[in-house]
């Protein structure tokens, strides 16, 4: 029974040891810098905040602006000020790192403030509160990924603003009471280059 039991227990050890996640310097693509590996989802990830401040910062100006409610303001109000300092530290990384980073939205992200811009009164708010939602749930899935599994310390930092800052925006938007939680769209899949899978237009937006 011993060696029975013996025979079992070692596949088993040998077994669990093969799930762990990969090393950095495993990962195809992964470059040294004076702050630890940096892979390609960590590249793309700075990329992908740069992006989330080019289009939610004017967002964010339009529920100053338009916005029929407190909440929908305040919300706007917390998108300025997060995204700027969030903008700010962004650039900086980019810097330390060496990455070029995008100097405006992407097509989807312009489509999105275009019809920001077009809509007025309740339907502003309404639209407003649901696409920045579903924009925030998408990117707060991949900035806890990216904060899990970096070994850079520059991007960990960043990672770490970045939850913050992207749950503090969450809350404010649901604290509009507008949100369809219904329609919003999960996480996109678990993936070492987040751009190489589309990201779901969040709920509200047009096709």
């Amino acid at each position: 029974m011993i060696s029975t039991a013996a025979a079992l227990v070692v596949p088993m050890v040998r077994s669990a040891g093969s799930y762990r996640s990969p090393r950095a310097d495993e990962v195809p693509g992964t470059l040294q810098t004076p702050t630890g590996p940096l892979t390609p989802l960590d590249r793309d990830f700075v990329k992908r905040v740069r992006l989330a401040g080019l289009w939610e910062i004017p967002a964010g100006r339009m529920a100053l602006a338009k916005g029929g409610s407190t909440e929908v303001r305040t919300a706007g109000q917390h998108l300025v000020d997060g995204h700027t300092e969030l903008d700010r530290a962004t650039l900086d990384t980019a810097r330390t790192l060496g990455l070029e980073v995008p100097d405006q939205p992407s097509a989807q992200q312009q489509a999105w403030l275009k019809q920001l811009n077009d809509a007025q009164g309740a339907d502003f708010d309404r639209q407003f509160a649901n696409i920045l939602r579903g924009a925030h749930g998408q990117v707060f899935a991949v900035v806890a990924q990216v904060r899990a599994s970096t070994q850079n310390s520059t991007v960990r930092d960043l990672a770490t603003m970045a939850n913050s800052t992207v749950l503090d925006h969450m809350t404010v938007l649901e604290d509009t009471r507008l949100v369809k939680f219904g329609d919003l769209t999960g996480p996109p899949a678990a993936t070492s280059s987040p751009a190489s899978a589309p990201v779901p237009a969040p709920a509200g937006t047009q096709r």
